[in-house]
């Protein structure tokens, strides 16, 4: 093989190489305990969106569900009681999160139940991606650097005496 025929080669291998290393699938980030959560998008019923990182300084509890998992509306009246006993703390935010359910849907059961805590939408599903979710309920809470500190898999009674004393021993942790 002549000289023009090695270096056309290289790059053709080289072209190939590129093309392979774009067209893979990006490997999402999986957060473990103790690890920073990387940002993503939420957005409510009324299309506002909010940001993750809009809630540093403050102790993020986040639960996946949906209206048609049983065991997540047999929790949810715990964590209404969670949000009503802590959201007038300005320390403390609840991010609830839709998975596989329609947000207007889930809407009209909160407003019938008399649940007020909030509910938002991941649409590009990367929240679920970065805690690795493998069903619902799931709950996850952040120090206020945006450190995954707790992680639960299934229901729990939010409301219970153990459970506010981890979240507010985080609220009580000094913020830089």
């Amino acid at each position: 093989m002549n000289k023009k025929g090695v270096v056309l080669l290289i790059m053709l291998v080289a072209v190939v190489a590129i093309i392979f290393s774009i067209s893979r699938p990006k490997q999402s980030t999986r957060v473990t305990t103790d690890s920073a959560v990387p940002d993503f998008s939420l957005v409510d019923n009324e299309n506002h969106q909010l940001m993750l990182s809009d809630l540093r300084g403050s102790v993020v509890f986040i639960n996946f569900w949906a209206t048609w998992c049983g065991s997540c509306v047999e929790e949810i009246p715990s964590i209404e009681k969670l949000y009503r006993q802590l959201s007038e703390n300005p320390h403390f935010k609840m991010v609830t999160i839709l998975l596989k359910d329609d947000l207007q849907r889930a809407s009209g059961f909160m407003k019938q139940n008399g649940y007020t805590f909030p509910v938002y939408l991941n649409t590009d599903e990367s929240a679920a991606q970065y805690f690795g979710l493998t069903g619902v309920p799931e709950t996850f809470i952040l120090d206020k650097k945006g450190i995954l500190r707790h992680k639960v898999i299934g229901p729990a009674e939010w409301d219970a005496p153990a459970a506010m004393e981890t979240i507010r021993s985080l609220i009580n942790e000094p913020y830089p």
